[in-house]
């Protein structure tokens, strides 16, 4: 018995690593290359931050990656805000009004980004006449993508919240919006923050809507890099791993920030919980002494 739990323990541990050296050794080997004076994949040379001194110094680069930071975060607050709106309103609406927003709000997170590219390019430009320079129709293709992921990132935080809070705030005599503010918003917060980083993340990973609604003279990272790909000079397709190893540290960075900050929170909760407990336990005894 023992020796068949010894095996399956190694053998899940065993799978476990394939994953994740299926999943992490393509990043490592960029990310080692991007500091060496290779011109491709398969000999590594020398030591050099050539790399990364050409990601950091090609106006053409710099431009590319402002441009796309920008453009994720714009179309990240929009997205937060309807998103969460969506939620709330489907939360406190009817049963069948509230089914029937989750299911519209299901349908472009399964729906194809080449669809709803194009979708959006045909409604926008074609039909409404405007034009890819106004960078509108980019950013409602990217609001579009990331509205309906912050949805879901925020309406279990409101299930877990008592509905009631709001009815009481209510009938003390707050109005809706300070309500609303005040209790609601608080509660669902963290819900809040995770579909804006949810956000920020599909807005610089997507491809397709870009490509279908972004302006001629604009690139995102992902459509430069697929452009690069097919004829850039070799300085740019190598600064192209540096960008791509800085983007990966910056994502652990984060992940890690949030997993200790919600590690810390967990603590300071439980240690609150337990002198609360504490403090109830000494005054019933008091109480029972007197």
């Amino acid at each position: 018995m023992k020796k068949n739990t010894a095996f399956k323990e190694f053998f899940r541990g065993g799978f476990l690593f394939l994953v994740l050296l299926f999943l992490y050794l393509p990043i490592l080997l960029l990310a080692v290359y991007s500091f060496t004076s290779s011109t491709q994949i398969g000999a590594i040379r020398a030591f050099s931050l050539k790399n990364y001194i050409t990601l950091f110094t090609t106006p053409e680069l710099t431009d590319m990656i402002l441009g796309t930071v920008f453009l994720a975060l714009g179309s990240a607050v929009i997205a937060t805000l309807l998103g969460t709106m969506g939620a709330i309103g489907a939360f406190y609406s009817k049963r069948s009004a509230s089914s029937f927003i989750t299911t519209l709000n299901q349908v472009p997170v399964v729906n194809a980004d080449v669809v709803t590219g194009f979708s959006i390019c045909i409604l926008l430009v074609i039909v409404l006449h405007i034009s890819k320079e106004s960078y509108i129709p980019l950013v409602a293709g990217h609001v579009t993508l990331c509205a309906p992921f912050v949805f879901l990132s925020v309406m279990p935080r409101i299930k877990q919240m008592d509905s009631s809070i709001y009815e009481a705030a209510l009938d003390l005599g707050a109005t809706p919006f300070a309500a609303l503010r005040e209790v609601v918003i608080p509660q669902i917060v963290p819900g809040i923050i995770s579909g804006f980083a949810l956000a920020v993340t599909l807005s610089l990973d997507d491809y397709f809507i870009a490509m279908y609604t972004k302006p001629a003279t604009f690139d995102t990272i992902s459509t430069y890099v697929v452009n690069a790909t097919k004829g850039a000079q070799t300085t740019i397709k190598t600064a192209l791993w540096a960008l791509s190893t800085v983007i990966f540290l910056i994502v652990v960075l984060v992940v890690l920030g949030i997993n200790l900050r919600a590690n810390r929170r967990e603590k300071e909760m439980g240690r609150f919980g337990r002198e609360r407990g504490g403090a109830g336990k000494g005054g019933r005894n008091a109480e029972f002494m007197d």
